[in-house]
């Protein structure tokens, strides 16, 4: 079994974008993580859902890949991610969507584990 995390962002209306690159360089140092399964974890954005409604306005999207909910309790808990969402997303933020699942062992492979 693998745990999916999937985080979605929306930022204020006020926030730049230079903000926001600073979160993205640096949202994705936490593929270093060891609780991060196989160091397996990737942003993107800004959307490009058509319609751009689609995406109720969330600008960026992380999905990471961890062993177990132990492993994603580590990575949540870490020093490093309170780090980095407390300096670089939860000033700024408007909202944030946090979905996480367990996947099916058969379904391993399709993500490359």
């Amino acid at each position: 079994m693998v745990l999916v995390h999937i985080v979605l962002f929306k930022f204020r209306a006020d926030i730049g974008d230079e903000i926001k690159q600073e979160f993205l360089s640096q949202i994705k140092t936490l593929k270093s993580l060891p609780c991060v399964k196989s160091q397996k974890l990737v942003v993107g954005g800004p959307s490009i859902t058509s319609s751009i409604e689609k995406s109720k306005g969330f600008h960026y999207a992380l999905m990471s890949y961890h062993e177990d909910q132990a492993a994603l309790a580590e990575y949540q808990a870490s020093s490093e991610h309170a780090r980095v969402t407390g300096t670089y997303f939860i000033p700024y933020k408007e909202d944030l969507i946090r979905f996480d699942f367990e996947t099916d062992q058969v379904d391993e492979a399709l993500l490359g584990f």
